[in-house]
């Protein structure tokens, strides 16, 4: 289970997608690794006293940090925006693009168009590669590796909740019988959403088992 947290954490898929539409010609993705720099505090720090310990701590530099961080999430969500917005327009495609932070990654979302479920794909193979390349779009203009999640007319965040639910059912039927359940082979994203679903269940666990792209879920009695 932990390989597959710190799968999703880093989040790095690598996959070929192809969209399609008028006057749009094929999109391959490779996904690319760059390291993250460290966001510099602007401002000078103020240093306060802990009441308890007596150390000095430098709370401001911390402040700083989390608001340069979230202004450097808006600034990639902007970014990707602006990206799919000419995205869209090649392809004569209707929608309406929604920007958030969630954590420590831009949230963007395309909604509202009759043609976006062909920005999906079966099984969300088209989605994969779109976010992908719009990773990369952000990243040239950064030069920082991006992790920000797309979603398109809901599709992840139906997934996640059918997930969880997936997940949930598989542990109590665990509970119930004692056997081992395994799950469909899942991408690593797909297998945390499972894994979380089983963890707030008393009495059952998760594990991983099998090669990627094969590799999924096993549901056991702990």
């Amino acid at each position: 289970m932990a390989a597959d947290v710190e799968e999703a954490q880093n989040d790095e898929v690598r996959t070929t997608g192809a969209v399609s539409g008028d006057g749009a010609s094929d999109v391959v993705v490779e996904a690319d690794q760059v390291g993250a720099a460290d966001v510099e505090a602007d401002q000078a720090p103020v240093v306060e006293e802990s009441d308890d310990s007596g150390v000095v701590e430098d709370k401001t530099d911390e402040d700083d940090e989390d608001e340069d961080d979230e202004d450097y999430l808006v600034e990639e969500g902007e970014i990707a925006g602006d990206y799919l917005e000419q995205l869209l327009d090649v392809l004569d495609f209707d929608g309406d693009i929604d920007l958030d932070v969630e954590g420590d990654r831009a949230i963007v979302s395309i909604d509202g168009g009759d043609d976006l479920a062909k920005l999906v794909g079966r099984k969300g193979e088209v989605l994969d590669a779109l976010q992908e390349l719009t990773r990369l779009a952000v990243q040239q203009s950064t030069g920082e590796r991006s992790k920000l999640m797309l979603d398109v007319a809901g599709w992840r965040a139906n997934r996640r909740t059918e997930l969880g639910n997936l997940g949930a059912e598989a542990a109590r039927r665990v509970l119930e019988s004692g056997e081992r359940e395994e799950l469909t082979p899942m991408t690593p994203f797909e297998r945390k959403i499972v894994h979380d679903a089983v963890a707030k269940i008393d009495g059952v666990a998760s594990e991983s088992t099998g090669v990627e792209p094969a590799r999924r879920v096993v549901v056991v009695k702990a």
